[in-house]
């Protein structure tokens, strides 16, 4: 199956460095979704850091069942086995450390304007350019398989209303897939270390530093609906909103920036 791709591991590997003795790379041409097949090898007892590269999924999904669309040569979409050496106490804010830690990874390859939204989104301006999808095994923060999807470029055959981005748009010069994939996973190791070790408090501030719609007004959709203005996260990865009603906790949901009247 691997013989049919075209992504280079070896020049990934090379691309990494040091950091590449922490990570077992693989690569397939096309699998239903790359966090399904992770999964299964997680429950087979594969060790931390391995990595299911997917050039085309069939059946890739983002989060709350949305489907992920993804071209070889568009994108890069890939799945991480990460396990931590102790139960986290804050586990939904584990996706918002994967999206910091993909910020600095693009940012070391100097690309600038990209923004997080909670709790899973990177974005140039107010479009797209990044999807996580986290996933536990067996329910705990112990062992996660962390599914990320990147526009390299905008994909094609999207209406102009959807608001997608690419990575082109952020970078002078546009590096090859496996050069982007060893500047997010070595930004990976560190801040998924930190996470570890001292949680996502040790995070927020740089979290917040590259909030899109801080102090923003917002409108929360989904599992619990809320407008109000955007404070910020807490320690534990919930979404601060200043209601009308008062301080609103939001551990769940899509933010859509609200226009203002």
């Amino acid at each position: 199956m691997n013989m049919q791709t075209s992504f280079d591991i070896a020049a990934a590997a090379a691309a990494l460095g040091t950091t590449a003795c922490r990570y077992d790379i693989d690569a397939v041409a096309e699998c239903d979704s790359s966090n399904s097949r992770l999964l299964e090898r997680a429950a087979a007892g594969a060790p931390s850091g391995t990595v299911l590269v997917a050039e085309r999924q069939t059946a890739g999904r983002g989060r709350r069942g949305r489907s992920w669309i993804s071209a070889p040569a568009d994108s890069l979409t890939f799945s991480l086995l990460w396990r931590f050496p102790h139960q986290s106490d804050a586990p939904a804010a584990l996706s918002l450390a994967v999206g910091l830690a993909l910020v600095r990874g693009l940012e070391a390859l100097g690309a600038r304007g990209i923004g997080l939204k909670w709790p899973n989104d990177l974005l140039i301006g107010d479009s797209k350019l990044a999807g996580i999808l986290v996933e536990l095994q067996a329910g705990e923060l112990r062992s996660a398989v962390i599914g990320i999807g990147l526009n390299l470029r905008r994909p094609n055959g999207l209406s102009e209303d959807v608001a997608a981005a690419g990575l082109d748009q952020a970078l002078a010069a546009l590096p090859t897939r496996e050069v982007v994939l060893a500047a997010l996973l070595a930004a990976l190791a560190q801040t998924l270390d930190a996470y570890g070790s001292s949680g996502f408090a040790s995070l927020r501030n740089e979290w917040q530093a590259r909030h899109a719609w801080q102090g923003l007004p917002v409108r929360v959709s989904g599992g619990e609906a809320a407008e109000g203005l955007c404070l910020g996260v807490g320690d534990d990865g919930a979404l601060n909103l200043d209601t009308p009603q008062g301080l609103r906790r939001i551990l769940a949901g899509d933010v859509s920036l609200r226009a203002v009247p």
